[in-house]
């Protein structure tokens, strides 16, 4: 029988602690067999998740007979991963076992050094830390999963989730992976990847600075047909030096800077009204429905349409009263 070790060091976010223990567990083959064994290991006797303290039934040991091994996240991405652990998942790997993290376990398989190299992912608020604290590493912030064979990470909270079922497809095959989903009530596959659920700021406005004047004319102006030439003709500068100053301020291009403004109206306009997609789409500057679905699925992750299904706004149920 497979067997995955779910490894939980001190901090453990339970979330991520939890959910492979209960999807594999629950996880029935065809004939009523269980699919996997699940073995909760830790360094310590105790361990500390917080809330509660817990002591896992196994050590480090129990990694070198596991087929998989799930890394849950910890509250403290940064803090130091004890050389015991890293040389256990280390030798775990070289024997042919499955290493999968959930959210910030990215950072403790990435401390092993066996992710340099590769893609991987976190949750998105962690993208940015794991790519300065681990540089060799194309760390990808929009997808909720990245399969490199052997090593597996995913973004945060309920992507672990889409990890599991994943891992069970893989196994089991898209029967058995499909009870599974049913049983967590979840479909099997998410459309979009971690950034629909990114909380996307308006571009910045440096204040103070010589752009904000036409940053705010350009928020301002989103319906209106903009050029380069327009923007840079409004701001009294060269189109050459248009570019070096949002490059230098914004990190980005002016158009860029443009385009994204009239996504993140467009997500509004999805979440708090009833207004058609062709409509929105005039209403925030684009002249054709196709280029605006086409440029919000490459900035958001998925479709106005599922993005608008899974965020849009509605007013709290009111029971009816019968006038007396």
């Amino acid at each position: 029988m497979h067997t995955v070790a779910v490894l939980a060091l001190d901090q453990v976010v339970p979330f991520d602690l939890s959910t492979p223990i209960e999807v594999f567990a629950r996880t029935r083959l065809p004939d009523g067999r269980p699919a996997y064994r699940v073995r909760v290991c830790g360094a310590t006797p105790t361990v500390d998740a917080g809330a509660f303290t817990l002591q896992p039934p196994w050590g480090l040991d129990a990694l070198r007979s596991a087929d998989t091994i799930i890394l849950p996240g910890c509250a403290d991405a940064t803090a130091p991963v004890p050389a015991e652990v890293l040389d256990a998942l280390r030798d775990a790997a070289a024997n042919g076992s499955r290493l999968a993290s959930i959210c910030t376990g990215a950072f403790v398989l990435a401390a092993t050094g066996l992710l340099d190299g590769r893609r991987a992912t976190t949750h998105w608020l962690a993208t940015d830390l794991l790519a300065a604290t681990h540089p060799g590493i194309e760390v990808d912030p929009d997808v909720l999963y990245v399969d490199n064979g052997q090593l597996l990470t995913s973004a945060g909270a309920a992507a672990g989730l889409d990890l599991c079922l994943h891992l069970i497809r893989r196994d089991h095959g898209s029967t058995v992976a499909a009870d599974a989903a049913r049983l967590s009530v979840m479909p099997l596959e998410r459309e979009g990847g971690q950034s629909q659920f990114i909380v996307h700021d308006n571009p910045p406005t440096p204040r103070g600075s010589h752009l904000e004047p036409v940053l705010r004319w350009m928020a301002d102006n989103t319906t209106r047909d903009l050029t380069l030439d327009d923007i840079a003709t409004h701001a009294d500068m060269s189109t050459r030096t248009l570019n070096r100053r949002f490059r230098e301020h914004t990190g980005t291009t002016p158009l860029q800077w443009l385009l994204r403004t009239r996504i993140r109206q467009a997500q509004h306009l999805l979440e708090t009204t009833d207004h058609s997609i062709d409509r929105i789409t005039t209403q925030v500057g684009f002249t054709s429905p196709t280029a605006f679905r086409d440029r919000f699925k490459r900035i958001v992750g998925t479709t106005p349409h599922t993005y608008r299904a899974n965020f849009r706004s509605r007013p709290p149920a009111v029971a009816a009263v019968d006038d007396e």
